[in-house]
């Protein structure tokens, strides 16, 4: 299996991982999109060097992995391409601010560090976030609820045609990636003579099964509008879930939540 069918495969997983049946997974769609916008922006919004304050609002992905029996470990599994990206957005503010923010047993540690951990946990507390949210929402149910929130349907067109020819696109690097190895065996990757010609044989082949995929589209009906998942109303239960959440939340954006729990121990 080379990286393409692995990354192929991956894919199928987060399918089957978003039709499993838990306590999150039957929410409504919405009060998930509404309750993961909710979190991402309440993490951003931390200051800087609000390092304690940000700890936290780790609780909330957790707790929602333990119901939706997700493991934490896929998510980081999954997402170990993007998650270094993530890690190194403030490797350089050790330099540029220098200045002691605070001691620990005698050593300064300047402001650059602790912003730099700040941006990082941010980062990955909202990747843990998105991840949830694909994980326990199918990405037709998903598009269905952005629709019932008024989203251009332009939009949520692409958003579910990318989301599901990804695969395929992904398909055709698989079968070329082979068909290039079995014509030179022994090498590592693809040469940089032949990046050129594969490039362009791939937009081709994808302009080609795009052609297809449309045909298939407009032979089933399809006149530049969508029939999207029919998910159930909005009930009381995904209400106050919502509410709760964003109560919760807010609570622990607000209020220093470990400050009283460090005054409670040190007492």
């Amino acid at each position: 299996m080379n990286k393409m069918e692995k990354a192929l495969h991956e894919l199928g997983e987060m399918d089957e991982l978003a039709a499993q049946a838990s306590p999150i997974h039957r929410l409504h769609p919405a009060a998930k999109l509404l309750s993961t916008i909710a979190y991402i922006l309440l993490v951003v919004s931390f200051h800087k060097y609000d390092l304690s304050g940000l700890v936290p609002m780790l609780l909330w992905p957790v707790l929602l992995f333990q119901v939706s029996g997700i493991e934490v470990r896929s998510c980081f599994v999954k997402l170990r391409i993007v998650l270094p990206l993530v890690m190194a957005v403030g490797l350089f503010n050790p330099f540029l601010d220098r200045a002691p923010l605070l001691y620990l047993g005698g050593v300064p540690v300047s402001g650059g560090v602790v912003s730099m951990l700040t941006l990082m946990g941010k980062g990955v507390l909202c990747l843990m976030a998105s991840f949830l949210l694909m994980a326990t929402t199918p990405i037709d149910s998903l598009c269905a609820a952005l629709r019932r929130l008024h989203v251009p349907g332009l939009l949520v067109t692409l958003l579910l045609l990318t989301y599901r020819y990804v695969g395929v696109m992904t398909e055709e690097l698989a079968v070329m990636t082979d068909a290039y190895r079995l014509r030179a065996p022994g090498q590592k990757g693809i040469h940089v003579s032949a990046w050129g010609s594969f490039l362009g044989q791939l937009l081709l082949r994808s302009m080609d099964r795009a052609q297809e995929l449309y045909s298939s589209m407009l032979l089933r009906g399809y006149h530049e509008h969508f029939h999207y998942a029919d998910i159930r109303p909005f009930s009381v239960r995904d209400a106050a879930y919502l509410l709760l959440t964003v109560a919760a939340l807010g609570l622990m954006r607000f209020v220093p939540v470990a400050s009283l729990v460090g005054a409670l121990f040190v007492r």
